[in-house]
């Protein structure tokens, strides 16, 4: 899969990219710049937080992390691919941040949806700031 030019970042073979699966079914990639912010923000999370510790746990279970070679593509790990539903086609979504991959379908399902999923990981996700 190619990163658009736009979202490359002086560096990318040398830095890394983190993807995690977001609960909306889709792959949430954080840039290089982004990656030390979410570190600091899953290292405040307490140990005696069983909850929060069994969410980050399930979700750094499916995360990868790689490089962008020089024509800008990416590898994906197969859990993540499983996750999203992602084969021959794929949409990638910026949202300033971070951005996202998307099995074509299913990114349409989503937009059509007006309905929020009250999962307990969104909830989580959400609280710590991920």
């Amino acid at each position: 899969m190619t990163v658009p030019a736009k979202w490359r970042f002086t560096g990318d073979q040398e830095d890394v990219f983190l993807a995690l699966p977001n609960p909306s079914g889709c792959i949430t990639v954080y840039p290089p710049k982004m990656v030390a912010k979410l570190e600091e923000k899953v290292a405040e999370v307490s140990l005696g937080d069983k909850k929060a510790q069994k969410a980050l746990t399930k979700l750094f279970s499916k995360a990868d992390h790689f490089g962008c070679d020089k024509q800008g593509r990416i590898h994906v790990n197969d859990r993540l691919i499983e996750h999203s539903g992602v084969s021959k086609e794929a949409v990638l979504v910026g949202n300033f941040a971070t951005f996202s991959i998307w099995n074509p379908d299913r990114y349409e399902a989503y937009l059509a949806s007006d309905e929020e999923e009250d999962d307990e990981m969104a909830a989580i996700l959400t609280q710590l700031g991920v």
